[in-house]
């Protein structure tokens, strides 16, 4: 590496490094909030200078000033810092382990994704040697209806509720009583199961890194003609009752939790072939187990109401 990188890394930044201590100071003492005066006295640092520093800091939403008491504490934005660093350690060696051993087992790809601001992101990705990677890491899908169902599906009500107000990327049909029938069976099972037809599977993967403002309307339209609604593309159990029939099933995916019970991460296992019912039950099952690992691992936990 160039010495000149060497000695730019190496370098100090004060102002920086009293940013970071406000924030140390007050995260080491989350349940307490602190004045100006004792702030700037504590940390050695001028009154003008920290009054800069946490004028910015709750400008960005970091920390939360007090209008009477005029007290400065932590604020709403490190909690979506931290758990987007939670997303962070979770897709590497904790994720990537268990994916690894179900892209073995199942000679396929797996992958752990998330929605990150407003787009979906393939955070982390195993394949064996010889399979064609179905995705890539770093990929980014639209947010919003029809694209994104399986990463709220396990977050209750509100969630889906949330995203279905999303200005959609497609045209799309809300059949709510099919949608009701997919909660309720994901719910019970812990895994979805979706089966794309080979046009859906091209669509999808055009509308990679594409936002719903990026299409023209008249395109919009022409393409939402060939989108289902809203749950017609996940097989449900009850649908298919012959034991013996073979089903074709484009990927199977589970969700893993954080420490407040939400959806972290939704973990995919792509097939791409025709299934009996009970290897589709198999590989759910062991992919469900995985994301359990995972939650577990990371000190997440699973919803408190009646999820899986």
């Amino acid at each position: 590496m160039d010495d000149g990188v060497d000695r730019a890394q190496g370098r100090r930044s004060p102002p920086t490094e009293r940013v970071v201590q406000v924030l140390d100071f007050l995260v080491s003492r989350k349940e307490h909030r602190f004045g100006l005066s004792e702030l700037s006295r504590t940390l050695d640092i001028s009154k003008p200078t920290c009054l800069g520093i946490l004028t910015e800091l709750v400008r960005g939403g970091y920390l939360v000033r007090d209008p009477v008491t005029k007290s400065y504490g932590l604020g709403p934005a490190l909690i979506a810092a931290g758990r987007a660093a939670q997303q962070g350690f979770a897709a590497g060696p904790v994720a990537r382990r268990h994916l690894a051993a179900l892209s073995a087992e199942y000679q396929t790809t797996c992958t752990a994704s998330a929605v990150v601001g407003d787009r979906i992101t393939v955070l982390e990705l195993t394949s064996p040697p010889g399979v064609r990677a179905a995705a890539k890491v770093g990929e980014m899908y639209p947010f919003a209806p029809p694209v994104g169902l399986m990463y709220v599906l396990w977050d209750g009500e509100d969630a889906l509720q949330s995203w279905l107000r999303r200005e959609p990327t497609l045209p799309v049909r809300l059949d709510r009583e099919r949608l009701r029938k997919v909660v309720e069976e994901c719910s019970r099972t812990g895994y979805l199961v979706e089966t794309l037809t080979p046009v859906g599977q091209r669509l999808h993967t055009l509308m990679a890194g594409v936002a719903a403002h990026d299409l023209p309307a008249e395109l919009r339209d022409v393409l939402g003609e060939m989108v289902s609604s809203l749950g017609e593309r996940v097989h449900l159990d009850a649908e298919h009752a012959d034991p013996g029939a073979m089903h074709p099933v484009s990927l199977i995916a589970a969700p893993t939790y954080d420490a407040e019970g939400h959806q972290a991460m939704v973990l995919t296992l792509y097939v791409g072939a025709e299934l009996a019912s009970d290897d589709i039950a198999r590989r759910g099952k062991a992919l469900a187990a995985a994301a359990d690992a995972i939650t577990q691992e990371v000190g997440g936990r699973r919803p408190r109401r009646g999820g899986h």
